[in-house]
């Protein structure tokens, strides 16, 4: 069974209060809450569904991740002024509200897996299957609830604390626990994963996730918290469990390359239109908004209604230093013209270095290295999306190195090597700092780290609003509230339906 293409959607079980001698309405070969969760396989089918809901929080966490950042911005759309865009939109200008669904969906998705992994954890205590067939199930359950937490903590600071099976009314009604105890129980759950899973044992890998996905998911909480030392110990485990760099940089996204030396964890997609096959719908979200994008995808795709999102922005492309392969293989250019519907119509698929319009033409970036035709019309293609890869951890490694004082130009300039860049010779750790920084945001960009990136470093109230100065020179459809980031906005607002349901207990960030 390849557990990385095959999705299961449990439901939720519930038992019927009925008589002996009622009509019995349950077919003979249904589970039940009662006869599910019984054998191995089960549980393993039951984590299999925990992974799921990482499909849903990433449609959703590209804005609230890279597009809240200074990476990314969006097309606008003067002809559709939906809720559905405006709600998008907002997130970006730091205009959003607790309504807003985009962010209120990534705490409902990250709770949909949270739940499945206390199913999971809490009922596997009381099977009688041997520890090492238990290792396993438990470590990939307790990973996914530390990765579906530290998502929740670092976007909404202190949040509900659920760690068993809601089974009563009363049970699903809990306080905000406080941001430390979340970080808590996060370390807890991943040190558990740590020592129940085991390295990779060949590449490519399964998909699922191992002891080096839990180290790295604890070295970041680590760094989060600033506890380089910490997150050093954990960072210098990885080689030895047989991660490295690819040869090329672009060879890390290819579909014909998934889960390869360099994949720590990624959440998983398979082209196809049958039974157990999820394609990434993100390529035609990533896309000027067209009628028709086969210059880019190979197929006519209509686009008109999903596209115009994470265009990258021209600070970005600034960014990157002369002859740094990463850019031509993150960014190309649509070439072409908008109509009157506010549409693109593409003309031509340009490289982003040295790019200059035709006469009569405009560039529009787009993000090229999630891009490989063939695409299935409607649903997408088989490009994985990755969480981390071990590029990530050289970057996090040379900077928990640097904080310490420590020299972390080995790390630097194996990353720097591979993008064609001359080795980095400075001591200065300010310095340092700055070019570890300019080196997460270029090497990882687009893989929804350079909010986090900001918030953590201390950076991002200051990097934003000069960047969102800058931007409403150069656009004409912000106004002057967008781009006003205060403290209170480094966390987003609790969902305003949890505290409808839950008054009382669940209270608001400050400032919204």
């Amino acid at each position: 069974m390849k557990k990385t293409y095959i999705i299961l959607a449990l439901t939720a079980f519930t038992a019927a209060s009925c008589k002996k001698d009622f009509i019995d309405l349950t077919p003979k070969d249904s589970y039940t809450d009662a006869t599910f969760y019984k054998t191995v396989d089960q549980f393993k089918q039951a984590d299999i569904a925990a992974y799921a809901p990482l499909r849903d929080v990433l449609v959703n966490d590209y804005f609230t991740s890279e597009m809240r950042s200074d990476n990314t911005i969006y097309q606008p759309y003067p002809s559709n002024r939906g809720t559905a865009y405006l709600y998008r939109e907002s997130i970006s200008n730091f205009t959003n509200t607790s309504t807003n669904d985009y962010v209120n969906a990534v705490w409902q998705h990250c709770y949909t897996g949270i739940s499945r992994t206390n199913i999971v954890i809490e009922r596997l205590k009381t099977t009688d299957f041997d520890a090492a067939t238990k290792a396993p199930i438990d470590g990939q359950a307790k990973f996914l609830r530390a990765l579906y937490y530290f998502k929740l903590v670092r976007l909404f600071g202190g949040v509900p604390l659920f760690l068993k099976e809601v089974t009563k009314t009363e049970e699903a009604f809990l306080p905000r626990s406080a941001a430390d105890a979340v970080y808590t129980q996060i370390i807890a759950d991943a040190k558990d994963a740590i020592s129940e899973l085991s390295a990779p044992s060949k590449f490519p890998q399964t998909g699922e996730a191992t002891k080096g996905s839990a180290t790295m998911l604890l070295a970041e909480v680590y760094a989060t918290q600033k506890k380089w030392a910490d997150a050093e110990t954990q960072l210098n485990t990885l080689s030895a469990m047989g991660y490295g760099l690819n040869a090329n940089y672009a060879d890390a996204f290819t579909p014909g390359n998934k889960n390869n030396k360099e994949s720590i964890f990624d959440i998983q997609f398979l082209e196809g239109i049958v039974l157990g096959t999820t394609p990434n719908p993100l390529p035609f979200h990533f896309l000027p908004r067209s009628t028709n994008t086969s210059i880019i995808t190979g197929i006519n795709i209509n686009n008109s209604s999903t596209g115009g999102w994470n265009t990258p922005t021209q600070d970005l492309i600034n960014t990157y230093e002369p002859n740094d392969k990463r850019l031509d293989a993150s960014i190309g250019i649509v070439e072409g013209t908008y109509n009157a519907s506010d549409l693109f119509v593409y003309s031509a698929n340009k490289s982003v270095i040295g790019y200059t319009p035709a006469a009569g033409k405009m560039g529009v970036p787009y993000i090229k290295k999630y891009e490989h035709p063939p695409l299935i019309a409607v649903t997408g293609s088989s490009d994985n999306f990755p969480i981390y890869r071990y590029s990530d951890a050289l970057l996090l490694l040379a900077e928990a190195q640097n904080e310490q004082g420590k020299s972390p130009l080995t790390a630097l300039n194996t990353v720097r090597s591979r993008a064609g860049l001359p080795a980095t010779t400075t001591a200065d750790q300010a310095v340092l700092r700055d070019i570890i920084a300019h080196e997460r945001r270029v090497e990882l960009a687009f893989e929804n780290h350079r909010w986090n990136d900001l918030v953590r470093t201390g950076k991002a109230v200051n990097v934003m609003n000069a960047f969102g100065a800058v931007l409403k020179t150069q656009v004409n459809y912000l106004t002057p509230d967008t781009y006003n980031l205060t403290a209170n906005k480094l966390l987003y607002p609790i969902p305003q339906p949890e505290i409808d349901l839950n008054p009382g207990q669940m209270t608001q960030n400050p400032g919204y």
